[in-house]
């Protein structure tokens, strides 16, 4: 008989006390949404952001390559950052970090420095992901996590076929710097929704371990060098380009 109270228990602490589980899905919704559509929502306004940066659109290109190489690095580790920080706390980083750097995007004054604060957003946009999945699989119990993902998963369709519209119209009624104005609002919601709802489970607190910094950086070159090479090889003309062929042996080496 004891097993059973045990076994109930053990399915109702999967979400957090007194919190619906379904508002944590909205908190971590909010903030994946609000990443996945900066990955597209920006294409759209290069030509206007290389002519008033006074850069040429090939230039301009460097302000989607480098989010996205940014974003590759962090993402694989993830899961350190969250043993280490905690999961609320890494989230409440990431996405405070994101939505400060997307207000810094919108005020750039130079190319070199949307750059910049496009490396910033892409680092703090690859911990999204992966910390709302477990944020939202530790908030629901077994039976009710499909409808969960299913949820959350809509966020992560609808935001990529967004992005180019809402860009566009942005771009057309106002300018091209309220592409990142506008993650504001949205960043500030999951903000305030995270610091309220969501908290750590206790296990995931756990002593400090010994980091090995050199496999790290190893893996944070290979696949930043990795990324440039897949979003740059067909422009450069693959590997008649010097360039690209130097970037690939250095993925290579680096990541074995």
């Amino acid at each position: 008989m004891a097993a059973l109270p045990r076994a109930k228990m053990a399915d109702e602490t999967h979400a957090t006390p007194h919190v619906n589980p379904w508002i944590i899905a909205v908190s971590v919704m909010f903030s994946t949404f609000m990443e996945v559509l900066d990955t597209t929502v920006v294409n759209v306004s290069l030509r206007h952001i290389a002519g008033n940066l006074s850069a040429t659109v090939d230039e301009a290109t460097w302000a989607l390559t480098s989010y996205l190489v940014a974003n590759a690095i962090i993402l694989p580790l993830t899961g350190w950052f969250a043993n280490h920080f905690g999961r609320k706390r890494l989230l409440m980083m990431a996405v405070v970090g994101f939505t400060a750097a997307s207000f810094l995007c919108g005020l750039a004054p130079t190319l070199g420095a949307l750059i910049v604060f496009r490396v910033i957003q892409g680092a703090c946009g690859g911990a999204l992901q992966p910390i709302s999945q477990a944020v939202l699989l530790e908030a629901f119990p077994p039976k009710d996590r499909g409808k969960a993902m299913a949820f959350w998963g809509l966020g992560i369709v609808v935001a990529p076929m967004l992005g180019p519209v809402l860009g566009g119209w942005l771009t057309d009624s106002y300018s091209w710097r309220w592409v990142f104005y506008i993650n504001i609002p949205v960043g500030i919601a999951s903000i305030i929704m995270t610091r309220l709802f969501i908290f750590d489970p206790p296990y995931i607190r756990r002593k400090s371990e010994s980091v090995d910094y050199w496999g790290i950086g190893m893996l944070a070159v290979g696949i930043g060098a990795l990324q440039i090479v897949l979003d740059k090889g067909q422009e450069e003309d693959w590997f008649s380009s010097h360039w690209i062929l130097a970037l690939a042996l250095v993925s290579l080496v680096a990541l074995t």
